[in-house]
């Protein structure tokens, strides 16, 4: 009596469960691979040539050569550094000539010391770089009024961001 009345027992279809089932694997395989990406990596790639300089390392030598306004070759080294924090316009740009001179007045044929912050996708070291009596590269750079404190790596280091 009053069949229509009665409460059937939903059980899921068969794609229903397999939607279920899906959906639950294809978060696990996501959720291994973001574990598997957080792994600490043991080595430093570089770009072929270029130093495999591990972060945080000490060095010094003397620039020989000025790429333009925030990279330059060092010797005892021998590598390309990208100044850390600075960032200064391409050559051929507005500005990118001053820059280049400035950087040149200010290092050239001076032994630094630096400190290796990271490694660019260029393969360059990119370092915070002192001249002899301790001034700061980055900091006169933007003294000089001819490049900027790149704020998205430098976290407002220099206070100008």
């Amino acid at each position: 009596m009053f069949r229509f009345l009665r409460r059937r027992s939903r059980r899921p279809s068969p794609l229903r469960r397999f939607r279920s089932f899906g959906s639950v694997a294809i978060l696990a395989f996501a959720g291994t691979m973001a574990l598997n990406s957080c792994d600490v990596p043991t080595s430093v790639t570089t770009a072929p040539g270029a130093s495999a300089l591990p972060a945080d390392i000490d060095f010094s030598g003397r620039v020989t050569r000025i790429v333009d306004g925030d990279t330059f070759w060092i010797s005892g080294q021998d590598v390309r550094i990208r100044v850390w924090g600075l960032d200064a316009p391409e050559t051929n740009r507005p500005g990118g000539a001053a820059a280049t001179a400035a950087m040149t007045r200010l290092v050239s044929g001076q032994v630094l010391h630096c400190r290796t912050r990271d490694i660019d996708r260029f393969g360059r070291i990119v370092g915070q770089c002192f001249l002899p009596d301790g001034r700061d590269i980055t900091r006169e750079m933007i003294r000089s009024g001819t490049a900027t404190e790149f704020c998205r790596f430098s976290l407002n280091y220099y206070g100008t961001c």
